[in-house]
């Protein structure tokens, strides 16, 4: 079992930043990936983020490149999403999530753990 606490949500205005955590204990994957996802009131959940602990290869939504960037602190087990230039349409609530590196990365099914979110808020 692996439990993954995120933190670092609020409410901020367009154009700030936000850093986001995310702590993982428990079970080790031999190869993880870590990835964040968002979901809007009403919407399905989407990749925004991952990065491969083996390699640190990272990946992004088109619609947050430039603007967000995921790393991971690998000797504290916690990935971190840095979100500059914040916009209303980026309100979510965050999601970190882990799985072995085989399964797709983009889609929620690609990972096996899941955080409980936090939520971002921003305001025009």
């Amino acid at each position: 079992q692996v439990e993954l606490v995120e933190s670092g949500g609020g409410l901020v205005q367009s154009g700030d930043s936000l850093r986001l955590s995310c702590a993982a204990s428990g079970r080790t994957f031999s190869n993880p990936i870590m990835g964040w996802f968002r979901q809007a009131l009403g919407k399905e959940r989407e990749f925004v983020a991952a990065v491969y602990w083996s390699t640190g290869s990272t990946y992004y939504a088109d619609s947050v490149k430039g603007r967000f960037t995921i790393s991971g602190a690998y000797a504290k087990n916690t990935v971190y999403l840095q979100m500059n230039s914040l916009r209303p349409e980026d309100t979510a609530v965050y999601y970190c999530a882990v799985g072995g590196s085989l399964g797709p990365m983009r889609v929620p099914r690609g990972y096996d753990y899941w955080g409980q979110g936090t939520q971002v808020q921003v305001t025009v």
